[in-house]
C-alpha cells in the first residue's frame, strides 16, 4: 500500500502545525528557571517551600491536562484537542506575566500545565495518525524537534537576562529593577505569539482520519487521506482503517483485557524509562552539577546553553535515521550510549575529576538521548495502540511520564546527598542497563509499517 511519493508539503505543513505544541511546551517548561531570581524577588518569596511550590506547580497542570486529555481526544477529536490546548497555552502565557499576587501566578503557571500536558497528548498522536508509515517516524521526531528548540530559546533569553545583573547584586536591588519589575513578565508573554500562530494553525489542520473514520465520517476522512497521497492510497487506507472498527476479530474490536494490558504496560515503561534513564536531572539541575563540577556562575550558563545546542543538533539525527535503522536501534543505542555516560559521569566524580570531563561525559549522555529515548519514545507511544484505545491508551502512558518526572526531579537532591553523585548517577546507568533489556524482549519494530499493521501484529 505504501507509496514512494506522497503530497510532501501538505504533509510537513500539518505535521508542524501539530508540532507548534512541542515548541510552546518546551518554552513554558524552561523559561520558568530563567525568571525564578526576579520573580521571586518580587514576589518576596523567602521560604525553601515557596520557591519549590513556583517552580514545580505547572507539573500539576501536566498530570490533569494528561489525564483530561485522552477522554478528551476521544469525545471532540484531536483538532479541537490541539485548539484548546494553543487556546490555554495563549492565556496562561498572557495571565501569568500579567499577574500581580502570587496565588494567581500559581493558578495561571498549573493552567499552563494543563496546556503542557495536553500538548504532549495530542501533538504527536495526530502527527502519527495523518502520517504516511514511511515517514511516519520523522514526522513524530518532528514534535520533539520543536520541543528542544523551544527549550534552546528560553535557555537563550535565560542567558541573556541574566547577564543583565551585575554581580553581587541584592535581593532589593534586583527587585526593584526592570527585570524584577517588568523583565520576567516579558519572558512569558513571549509564548503568547506562537500560542496565537498554533491556534490559528490547529483551526485550519484536518481532524485526523482515524478519529473521523471511527466517528463515522468516512468521507471527510477519504478525503483528507486523498490529499495526503491520491485517490489509491485514500481508497487502500480508508479500508484498512475500517477493517479495525467493523471487524469481528479480537484485535479489530479492540484487544482483549490481556493484550491492551500488556500494550499499554509497554507504552507506561517507555515512558517511565525515557524519564527515569536521568538525562532530565542533566537538565533540571544543570546549575547544581556543573557548579560541584568547579564552573562558576557565567560558564554554568553559557554550558547549560550548550546543551541545549547539542540536544538540538542530535534531534536531528534522530530525523534522518529514525525511519532508516527504524525504532528498536535507536532505544538500544541510546541506553547503551545514556548508560555508558552515566558510568563515566559518576566515575569522574568518584575520582574527583572537574571541569572539562563532567561537561563532555554529559554532552555526550544528552547527545545519545537526543537521538533517542527522547523523540523515538514518543513515536512509539504515539503507533503501538490500536485505533479503538489509542487516545485513551496514550493518555495512561503520558501521564505514567509526567508521574516518572516528577519522581526523577523529587529524588535527585535526597539520592545526591545521602549516595553522592558518583553513586547517584550509577544507579540512573542501572535503568538504562534495565532499560535496554526491556527493549530486547518487550519492544516491537513498527518501521515502515501502517498503525493497522501494527495493531494486527501486536495485538
Amino acid at each position: 500500500m505504501e507509496r514512494e511519493t506522497y503530497n510532501a508539503p501538505y504533509v510537513w505543513a500539518i505535521a508542524t502545525a501539530g508540532a507548534l505544541g512541542g515548541l510552546l511546551f518546551g518554552y513554558d517548561w524552561v523559561v520558568i528557571g530563567g525568571a525564578k531570581p526576579f520573580f521571586e524577588k518580587y514576589f518576596e518569596l523567602n521560604s525553601g517551600a515557596a520557591s519549590g511550590w513556583a517552580n514545580s506547580c505547572a507539573l500539576i497542570g501536566c498530570l490533569v491536562g494528561s489525564i483530561v486529555s485522552g477522554g478528551l481526544s476521544e469525545g471532540i477529536g484531536r483538532k479541537k484537542l490541539l485548539i484548546v490546548s494553543a487556546a490555554l497555552f495563549a492565556a496562561s502565557s498572557i495571565l501569568t506575566g500579567a499577574a500581580e499576587t502570587f496565588d494567581w501566578f500559581i493558578a495561571w503557571r498549573i493552567t499552563g500545565g494543563v496546556a503542557i500536558g495536553m500538548a504532549s497528548n495530542v501533538s504527536p498522536m495526530y502527527i502519527a495518525e495523518i502520517s504516511p508509515a514511511a515517514w511516519r517516524g520523522r514526522l513524530v521526531s518532528l514534535n520533539q524537534l520543536t520541543i528542544v528548540i523551544g527549550i534552546l530559546a528560553a535557555q537563550i533569553v535565560n542567558l541573556l537576562i541574566a547577564q543583565k545583573v551585575p554581580d553581587g547584586a541584592t535581593a532589593e536591588f534586583i527587585r526593584q529593577s526592570w527585570n524584577g519589575q517588568h523583565g520576567w513578565r516579558w519572558m512569558f508573554y513571549a509564548v503568547a505569539i506562537p500560542s496565537m500562530i498554533f491556534l490559528l494553525a490547529s483551526m485550519l489542520v484536518p481532524e485526523s482520519p482515524r478519529w473521523l473514520v471511527k466517528r463515522g465520517r468516512d468521507e471527510m476522512a477519504a478525503k483528507t487521506l486523498a490529499r495526503i497521497g491520491g485517490d489509491e492510497y485514500s481508497r487502500l487506507t480508508l479500508a484498512d482503517i475500517q477493517r479495525t472498527f467493523t471487524s469481528t476479530s479480537a484485535i479489530a474490536t479492540g484487544p482483549g483485557p490481556a493484550s491492551a494490558s500488556k500494550i499499554i504496560t509497554i507504552g507506561v515503561l517507555l515512558a517511565i524509562l525515557q524519564q527515569w534513564c536521568g538525562i532530565n536531572v542533566i537538565f533540571n539541575y544543570a546549575e547544581d552539577i556543573y557548579r560541584d563540577a568547579g564552573y562558576g556562575v557565567s560558564d554554568i550558563l553559557f554550558n547549560i546553553v550548550i546543551t541545549g545546542a547539542i540536544n538540538m543538533m542530535f534531534t536531528f539525527v534522530a530525523l534522518g535515521t529514525v525511519d532508516r535503522f527504524g525504532r528498536r536501534a535507536l532505544m538500544l543505542i541510546g541506553c547503551t550510549g545514556v548508560g555508558l555516560s552515566h558510568l563515566l559521569i559518576g566515575s569522574a566524580y568518584f575520582f574527583g575529576l572537574k571541569g572539562l570531563p563532567v561537561v563532555i561525559l554529559t554532552l555526550c549522555a544528552i547527545g545519545c538521548y537526543a537521538m533517542s529515548l527522547a523523540p523515538v519514545t514518543w513515536v512509539l507511544i504515539s503507533e503501538i495502540f490500536p485505533n479503538r484505545i489509542r487516545g485513551a491508551a496514550v493518555s495512561i502512558s503520558v501521564s505514567a511520564l509526567w508521574i516518572a518526572c516528577f519522581v526523577l526531579t523529587f529524588t535527585f537532591p535526597v539520592l545526591n546527598t545521602n549516595l553522592g553523585p558518583a553513586k547517584t548517577f550509577w544507579l540512573y546507568a542501572a535503568v538504562c542497563l534495565a532499560g535496554l533489556l526491556f527493549i530486547l524482549v518487550a519492544v516491537p519494530e513498527t518501521k515502515g509499517k501502517t498503525l493497522e499493521q501494527i495493531e494486527l501484529e501486536i495485538g
